[in-house]
């Protein structure tokens, strides 16, 4: 027994430290698991019986994930399927943490001891005494003489994670190329966005588009899709007339404008949020999320901010009546760029 550990045990005395007392630790009396076998077992019982626990709940959120309706309601608006998940995730990990407190206040060596502080090194003789404090530590928490602890304890922290595993499920396919179709299509009127509030649809007739103008359009018969709401995060453009000999015009996307009017999707490229902020002073679309910025003038390319790609365009023309019409839908998926981009072939532009 060191003089350090002594004093722990016993409570002596250590030399005084800059002319102050040193009172070391105090005296700390044995567990009655430091010595009864019978209670250890006890004790090594009720530790495993938390981490058995444990895995009950996790099974119990699993067997919830496909036993209970989510429409279902209980006590007013409260989700019971939400409860049920709340119950499991709360037994599955507060019974783990439980069980380790209960092993550490109950088996593992609690023997405190007082140590002076010593310069911090990396030479080989400094690691051999990390990896005995390692060795040391094993065996004091009981890790390896005690496998039914143990293997408890992994089983336990091994199921923890698997409903993480259905609730990504949820989540659902990556998009494909569903992010390619919108309600976007040759003759499809521009439709101002009315805000939310319902009224007859107002088409923009090229004249109503001075320079400087934005307008937030949306497709003609929206409001009669199954999911308008879906089709709008997809579909959403704002709409601009610039000075043509601003244009730094694509020779190959020409023909997607009409005498400085042009029409680029409304979702940033970044994480999706609604790029609304337009300068007319600079011709440049602001996202208000993460200040990714993209210049009209350029087809909106990305000059700052995360945003990774420039906006998509929609080709536009003017049909026979003098109303702005899509030429076709988006060229390339709008949205962000989570996955990898796929440009319809330009024989279609």
């Amino acid at each position: 027994m060191t003089s350090k550990q002594h004093t722990a045990e016993h409570g002596s005395r250590l030399e005084p430290v800059n002319g102050h007392p040193n009172l070391g630790v105090a005296h700390h009396p044995p567990r009655i698991t430091d010595g009864v076998q019978a209670a250890e077992r006890t004790a090594e019982r009720q530790v495993a019986g938390w981490f058995i626990l444990s895995m009950i709940g996790t099974v119990w959120f699993m067997f919830s994930y496909f036993f209970f309706s989510p429409e279902s309601n209980a006590m007013g608006e409260i989700k019971i399927q939400n409860m049920m998940f709340g119950i499991g995730a709360t037994v599955a990990l507060g019974s783990i943490g439980i069980g380790i407190v209960l092993w550490a206040k109950t088996l593992m060596s609690d023997a405190e001891i007082a140590e002076d502080r010593h310069e911090i090194a990396g030479t080989e003789e400094d690691q051999a005494i990390a990896l005995e404090i390692l060795n040391q530590a094993k065996e004091e928490s009981g890790i390896a003489r005690r496998p039914l602890l143990r293997n408890t304890l992994i089983a336990a922290v091994a199921m923890a994670p698997l409903p993480a595993i259905l609730v990504f499920r949820d989540l659902g396919p990556l998009p494909g190329d569903k992010l390619f179709n919108t309600l976007w299509g040759p003759g499809v009127r521009l439709v101002q966005d009315p805000g939310g509030v319902p009224h007859e649809e107002r088409f923009i007739k090229a004249e109503d588009v001075t320079i400087g103008s934005a307008f937030h359009v949306i497709p003609e018969g929206m409001h009669e899709a199954e999911h308008p709401l879906d089709e709008k995060a997809k579909a959403a453009v704002l709409l601009m007339r610039i000075d043509p000999k601003e244009l730094n015009i694509d020779p190959a996307k020409e023909s997607w404008g009409v005498d400085g009017i042009v029409a680029y999707s409304k979702i940033c490229t970044h994480v999706g949020c609604p790029v609304a902020l337009y300068e007319h002073q600079t011709h440049h679309l602001l996202c208000p999320c993460h200040q990714s910025t993209f210049d009209v003038t350029e087809h909106c390319k990305v000059i700052f901010g995360p945003a990774k790609r420039p906006l998509p365009q929609l080709p536009i023309a003017v049909d026979d009546e003098g109303y702005l019409v899509a030429q076709r839908d988006f060229p390339e998926p709008v949205g962000p760029t989570f996955w990898e981009i796929n440009t319809r072939e330009t024989s279609e532009a």
